[in-house]
């Protein structure tokens, strides 16, 4: 399923995790082509040789012997894992490290981004509400042709890689293109899917509080569009559950993946009907990134996975 896998990397602590997870990939479905990538930093101005280091923040030459030692650095520093795999290619630029990560994968027309949800130490946490996730990750998701696979924190439940995936639906049509990438991974893993949804009855959400029998109604509702929206295109594939909670979503969404030991969840990058080129990280795809203890999909373009 997963033929080119790139894995983008500040070869820092930060991205061990993630590292884990894309070499356990590469290794169970035989990656063609696995990269490690890591983007050194951006030049200090125009065609400057000088160049901001992006884990340490110190200005270095960027020559080909500064460049070299960065690359043996990434090889001692995944060489357990190397060692695992078929093919690994290390690579290294200069640059803005989104804008490459984004390159990078276009030019070698990988089917999956592996990335860590932050790149600063100081970063990792929910304390606050909006700006926790990663920058360069956002930009990531947010413009990648394909799904883009976050991992934020250290992975304990997807050592089997994937035997429990659980797709989380608003039913936006952002969300279509995740439940083809949910349906297709748990096809080719033989994993069991979890087709979720969770009617949110919050007071801020619908302005009043909601009663028992709207609550029911709200349930209802949502199960006929599982139906007709998810089932009606899995022909015989019968290895799946439909499960309707009501709550905020992202807490229902982390409870319900906790419950069933999930090994992956593959949500909409967004919920919100525009572009997706101009949308943001959803909100609730940030907090489930952020509080997962599995690692978290972000589908944003149905490119890719219309194709799986």
């Amino acid at each position: 399923m997963f033929k080119k896998i790139l894995f983008a990397t500040t070869a820092s602590p930060t991205c061990d995790d993630a590292a884990r997870v894309a070499f356990d990939l590469s290794l169970k479905y035989e990656s063609e082509e696995f990269y490690v990538f890591h983007v050194l930093g951006v030049p200090t101005r125009g065609f400057s040789p000088f160049v901001k280091d992006v884990r340490t923040g110190e200005t270095e030459h960027s020559d080909q012997d500064y460049i070299q030692w960065v690359k043996d650095e990434m090889e001692n520093t995944y060489g357990q894992l190397i060692d695992t795999v078929e093919k690994c290619d290390l690579e290294t630029i200069v640059g803005i490290p989104h804008t490459e990560i984004l390159r990078m994968a276009r030019e070698k027309d990988v089917d999956l981004i592996v990335m860590g949800a932050h790149t600063r130490q100081e970063d990792i946490g929910a304390t606050r509400y909006r700006s926790v996730a990663g920058r360069t990750m956002q930009k990531v998701a947010k413009a990648a042709r394909c799904p883009v696979l976050i991992i934020g924190r250290p992975c304990t439940t997807c050592f089997k890689l994937f035997s429990h995936i659980v797709f989380g639906t608003d039913f936006s049509k952002a969300a279509d293109s995740a439940f083809l990438f949910a349906y297709e991974a748990a096809k080719d893993a033989g994993a069991r899917l979890y087709l979720f949804h969770s009617c949110d009855i919050s007071p801020l959400n619908a302005g009043n509080i909601a009663g028992q029998v709207e609550i029911e109604e709200k349930i209802k509702e949502a199960r006929r569009k599982m139906e007709q929206k998810y089932v009606s295109k899995m022909g015989d594939f019968d290895n799946y559950e439909i499960e309707i909670w009501e709550g905020i979503p992202y807490v229902e969404i982390l409870k319900f993946a906790r419950e069933k030991q999930a090994d992956l969840i593959v949500m909409a990058h967004h919920a919100r009907e525009i572009d997706p080129n101009e949308a943001e990280l959803g909100s609730t795809m940030e907090q489930v990134v952020l509080r997962a203890a599995c690692p978290v999909a972000s589908v944003n373009h149905p490119d890719k996975v219309a194709g799986l």
